[in-house]
């Protein structure tokens, strides 16, 4: 959910501070006032969630000194000034030193509005960016993203952690849908280069002349943006859908990789998505370019491998869905649960999100199924089933794992609650829950 933006109101005359408070409350803002910028400086940080709007003219510092120590901290905080007649070179000069904007004294209190609609707007997009980045370099936390306890997801976890150490460009490959990009990112966290540049290229998005100009440049003097080969310096390129490299292209990308020398400057991760049968990124590169790109190499594995790591993902999917529409999340039953674990799933983590996201808006409305869904999907499947079939047991237990799951989130890990709704005695609930690793302190 989006960050409330709040609005700090600096004026050393109460009226004013009360007035442009009520009124941008009225446009849903929530508000705080300071007397003085001295005030302010108490409370506005470098990560402060809004926007400020200051008088220019106040006794001890004045908007301007206050304008400098707030840019000082965060320069991409929009500050909007409130200037009186005569004060617009001021106002310049202050727009100069990193104002977003100003209001002339009388300012209409709907342009007002506005402007303090756009300048949220910008503000928002610096602390998402911000937690972003923060993210991409916290290798615990991007981690945890890759969801799922089954076998070859350990191996791919392990397989990350290992490479991300290494220095060897990488090769990713795996069905579409599987997450290859998120893995990409994983490998740049948990690494050295962590917190270093991460540029990621489609190279399937873009003709040839407009990719070869945001690889390997050149920069026109309207441009704004380095060349990707420049601007990864020193961290990780990533470059998606890499079998969409023309001859040419793949050339000058060997070429760059070959002057470098070795990975140590910039790390090139490759994601393959070839789609069509029986055809790799090995088919398609040439010779010398491949076995540069795939010195290391993860394959992602797809769904259907995945074993119960279906139900948690699923469970955890709808209800992020679930939070997101103000419903509940669609309870699974034991046939459920079988179908899911049953599908093909040829689209992967991807159509898996979208089925966890319908099953959420058909809950809501009280109609349809899961199984609805996966045929809606899959027309031709009659019935849904992946090509193996697993023992029974294996079911049972998934189930048995994702109900114990389930009930322990919507009990925030309250063991009484749990024995009460699952009619489990604590010497059970508690044999169960080790043998599924699942640990109370999880869900508090």
């Amino acid at each position: 959910m989006a960050q409330a933006m709040k609005i700090a109101i600096v004026d050393d005359e109460q009226d004013m501070r009360q007035s442009i408070s009520q009124w941008l409350a009225l446009s849903g803002y929530d508000t705080e006032t300071f007397a003085s910028a001295e005030d302010a400086l108490r409370v506005l940080g470098p990560e402060y969630p809004g926007i400020v709007i200051s008088d220019i003219r106040m006794p001890g510092m004045d908007g301007m000194q206050f304008l400098k120590k707030l840019m000082g901290h965060d320069s991409a905080l929009p500050v909007i000034m409130i200037t009186g007649h005569g004060d617009v070179p001021m106002a310049v000069e202050a727009m100069r030193v990193g104002a977003f904007d100003f209001l002339e004294k009388p300012f209409n209190p709907d342009h007002m509005s506005r402007l303090a609609k756009r300048a949220t707007g910008a503000r928002r997009l610096v602390l998402d960016n911000r937690a972003l980045r923060r993210e991409l370099s916290d290798g615990g936390q991007i981690m945890k993203k890759l969801i799922g306890a089954s076998p070859v997801m350990q191996r791919l976890k392990e397989d990350i952690l290992d490479l991300g150490q290494a220095d060897g460009h990488v090769l990713i490959d795996g069905e579409t849908g599987t997450g290859k990009t998120l893995v990409a990112h994983a490998l740049h966290a948990v690494g050295s280069r962590a917190g270093k540049k991460f540029v990621l290229v489609s190279c399937g998005a873009l003709e040839e002349q407009a990719l070869a100009k945001r690889l390997f440049g050149p920069m026109l003097p309207e441009d704004t943006q380095l060349p990707a080969i420049e601007e990864a310096r020193g961290g990780t390129l990533v470059l998606e859908d890499i079998e969409a490299l023309t001859d040419t292209l793949q050339a000058r990308l060997l070429s760059v990789i070959n002057e470098q020398g070795t990975p140590g400057e910039t790390r090139i991760v490759a994601i393959s998505n070839l789609q069509e049968a029986g055809r790799t990124s090995e088919d398609v590169l040439r010779p010398d370019l491949f076995y540069r790109l795939a010195a290391l190499r993860i394959t992602v594995p797809p769904l259907r491998q995945r074993g119960e790591d279906i139900l948690t993902l699923f469970t955890r999917l709808s209800e992020q869905f679930a939070e997101e529409y103000g419903c509940d999340a669609p309870k699974v039953s034991a046939q459920e649960a079988a179908q899911l674990l049953q599908a093909p799933w040829p689209g992967n983590v991807r159509q898996l999100i979208n089925i966890a996201e319908r099953a959420v808006l058909q809950s809501r409305r009280g109609s349809g199924t899961i199984a609805s869904l996966l045929m809606s999907d899959h027309e031709e499947m009659q019935p849904v089933m992946t090509t193996e079939g697993k023992p029974l047991k294996e079911y049972v237990e998934a189930f048995e794992r994702m109900l114990i799951d389930n009930t322990m989130r919507r009990h925030k890990g309250s063991i009484a609650s749990v024995m009460d709704e699952l009619c489990l005695p604590r010497r059970t609930l508690n044999e169960k829950m080790a043998k599924y690793g699942l640990q109370r302190s999880d869900y508090t």
